[in-house]
């Protein structure tokens, strides 16, 4: 069931904002909520460029029409978020940030060969890192990946027993996990603007 209500009050606290939301009608059994926040703030020119270009991207892949496979997508992101309709002229700047993330995962889980690289088609780095782990393809090129330690684990350590729970992780492909090791950390992030993230249990 998807819902608008309106926020009638809003309290920040340090890392937090309450908010007391009016809903119409009665859900007396409801006792998990999605909340889906409009900022106000319209799609920007950079993130128009950066979905026109994945979808783009996804047409020529799939054998659709651009303005078909536009609209195929729209859905697939309401499938995936429950968001309700939207449209690329007067979106929020966080419905499109949102959008660009769904065509960035559906290009990963497809195999959709991009052509630039996922830096600089992403309007949120981190998650498209994780994306990245959690689908084992590569953050550079979108290659089938394996996961490169960051912060190494170190001399001494059993690889088997270590917990590298709190060490940051990004995945690679063959060809760049060696240019990882060859480069360094600095270099590496340098050249593609990439580095890794601690991946939440």
């Amino acid at each position: 069931m998807y819902e608008i209500g309106k926020v009638t009050a809003v309290e920040v606290l340090d890392d937090s904002t309450v908010m007391q939301i009016v809903v119409p009608g009665s859900h007396k059994n409801a006792s998990t909520v999605g909340l889906w926040i409009e900022d106000g703030r319209h799609i920007t020119a950079s993130q128009r460029k950066k979905i026109y270009a994945t979808l783009n991207d996804i047409s020529c892949y799939t054998g659709y029409l651009p303005e078909e496979i536009k609209e195929i997508m729209k859905y697939y992101h309401i499938g995936k978020t429950g968001c309700r309709y939207f449209s690329l002229s007067d979106c929020s700047i966080t419905m499109a940030k949102d959008f660009i993330n769904s065509l960035i995962w559906f290009a990963l889980d497809n195999g959709v060969n991009l052509m630039d690289t996922l830096a600089s088609r992403t309007d949120d780095i981190d998650k498209t890192l994780y994306m990245c782990i959690q689908l084992k393809k590569c953050a550079v090129c979108g290659k089938d990946g394996e996961i490169h330690h960051w912060d190494a684990i170190g001399m001494g350590h059993d690889r088997k027993m270590y917990n590298d729970a709190s060490n940051r992780k990004i995945c690679l492909c063959r060809m760049h996990h060696t240019i990882a090791h060859q480069k360094g950390r600095e270099d590496f992030t340098k050249a593609y603007h990439l580095y890794g993230i601690v991946v939440p249990e």
